[in-house]
């Protein structure tokens, strides 16, 4: 690649380290996690986070949008929750006479959805547009939504009480589903000593701004994937689709999924090429939520992530090169 290039992506890493030290100062024993969710911004994803109630779910998503200066809205999910205050209304103006579009909270740059499975199957599938077009229409208007965009969202497991399966089409949205665990001994001290005295992520301050993160988008794209790495990502997600424990496999929008966050994890380690270990890292949080396996009597005890493990265990894997 050219020095340019490789310039860009130095500055990258640098800025991509100071913004993963500033969230894991209140996210303790979560690096893969936080790596890992700041990879999704960098690959213009969307980011779902599973796990059960009181594991730091709404306080990572809160960090990271502390650690960057931009547009940050922020929306309970309630089953009375409508589309409309997700994507805005149009109200009549009397003093001037005509109508006027009143933003969503959808408008910003960064999005927090707390327990977006809370709402009902209409409120979730009103964010189907702007998570995969990036824009918004409203009564036959179409609004485009600004750079960086980016939804968080957290969601309950499906088991307990109050709680929607989110549709696929709505899952399929998602770049990558990460659940947080509980955490080790050790870091569960350091919850209470670093918590314990009140709200640390109100603490910390923006270390970058959405023009950076912009600019560091950009580079991403700029990132090299060789034509047999490329021939390694789809032949991993088509083998999702003819696995006998798999009933729906990966769409081709996971085959781009998975290239634009190999692209950015490459970057964000200080690299302008991706290599097949970046691919195999990024495999389970980006295709797992994406599989619905098999009910019969002979495959019921297969996870979609039992199923990647395979999968990856049998499709050939690219000589280690760059070109």
């Amino acid at each position: 690649m050219g020095q340019q290039t490789a310039l860009d992506v130095g500055q990258l890493a640098s800025a991509f380290a100071r913004v993963e030290a500033n969230v894991a100062r209140v996210v303790e024993g979560k690096a893969e996690v936080v790596r890992l969710s700041l990879v999704a911004l960098l690959a213009e994803g969307h980011l779902l986070l599973e796990d059960v109630p009181g594991v730091g779910k709404t306080l990572l998503a809160k960090a990271i949008a502390r650690s960057i200066a931009c547009s940050v809205r922020r929306v309970q999910f309630t089953p009375d929750l409508l589309p409309s205050d997700v994507t805005g209304v149009t109200v009549y103006n009397q003093e001037r006479g005509d109508f006027e579009f009143k933003p969503g909270a959808i408008f910003a740059n960064l999005v927090l959805g707390d327990e977006i499975n809370r709402a009902g199957p209409k409120t979730q599938s009103a964010m189907l547009e702007a998570m995969e077009e990036r824009t918004v229409t409203v009564d036959g208007t179409t609004y485009e939504l600004g750079v960086p965009f980016m939804v968080i969202a957290t969601q309950n497991p499906v088991e307990l009480e109050g709680t929607y399966p989110l549709p696929e089409a709505q899952r399929d949205r998602f770049l990558m589903k990460l659940s947080v665990g509980y955490p080790s001994l050790d870091a569960e001290l350091e919850v209470l000593d670093v918590h314990g005295g009140g709200d640390r992520v109100g603490t910390l301050s923006a270390v970058t701004d959405a023009q950076e993160v912009a600019t560091m988008i950009e580079a991403c794209r700029a990132v090299h994937v060789a034509d047999p790495l490329r021939r390694y990502i789809v032949e991993l997600v088509r083998a999702t689709r003819t696995h006998p424990g798999v009933e729906l496999g990966a769409s081709p929008r996971a085959s781009l999924a998975l290239l634009r966050a190999a692209r950015a994890l490459a970057a964000a380690s200080g690299r302008d090429y991706a290599t097949p270990d970046d691919v195999k890292r990024l495999v389970q949080p980006v295709l797992a939520h994406r599989l619905i396996t098999a009910v019969d009597t002979v495959t019921a005890d297969r996870t979609p992530e039992s199923v990647l493990d395979e999968l990856l265990a049998s499709v050939p894997i690219p000589a280690a090169r760059r070109a």
